[in-house]
């Protein structure tokens, strides 16, 4: 048994929460956790950390998912990926790239975008494929990020289609930290 991990002894056959697809089975760092009423799935990797809260999915099954160290997926958020198409996306489709010290709230929907970090992704915020969010921002709640679009380090970015509101004050990036 191995006691040490949060998700108790054996927990590859016991959660149903963490679950392979085809034959993808994620990989999740013995200090992250994973709520038991989430879903993670496939080609997905957890850091050190970092954490998956109630009814959140995290869905790698066309591409991959990575989350880095000490970030926090929380509850009923949803994230996927694109896979490879020469017509649609890509020759190798979108991932997903969460860097570290990454909050993502409540309800948001990240898909296949990259976001660097100590970023902070506000509740019920939907940030689109192949959107690149720089280091050190916060996206506001209830703002929409259309595709493709590159957000610049060290603002607050608000509204739907999301723009940039004002410059970060030295407070609030201390926050994305300790967030």
């Amino acid at each position: 048994m191995n006691a040490g991990h949060p998700l108790g002894g054996n927990w590859k056959e016991k959660q149903v929460a963490v679950r392979a697809f085809e034959q993808w089975y994620p990989e999740i760092h013995q200090t992250a956790y994973v709520d038991e009423m989430a879903l993670v799935s496939g080609q997905v990797s957890l850091g050190e950390d970092s954490s998956v809260w109630p009814m959140a999915v995290i869905r790698g099954d066309v591409n991959t998912i990575t989350i880095g160290n000490r970030s926090n997926i929380q509850d009923s958020s949803v994230l996927h990926v694109t896979h490879a198409s020469e017509t649609y996306t890509s020759e190798a489709g979108f991932a997903l790239i969460i860097g570290d010290d990454v909050t993502v709230g409540h309800k948001a929907l990240l898909h296949a975008c990259e976001i660097h970090h100590r970023c902070l992704v506000g509740m019920n915020a939907v940030v689109m494929d192949g959107v690149i969010i720089e280091p050190d921002t916060i996206i506001a709640a209830g703002s929409l990020v259309p595709p493709n679009k590159q957000l610049e380090s060290g603002y607050l970015w608000m509204g739907s289609p999301v723009v940039k509101k004002r410059k970060l004050t030295d407070k609030e990036i201390a926050y994305l930290k300790y967030s």
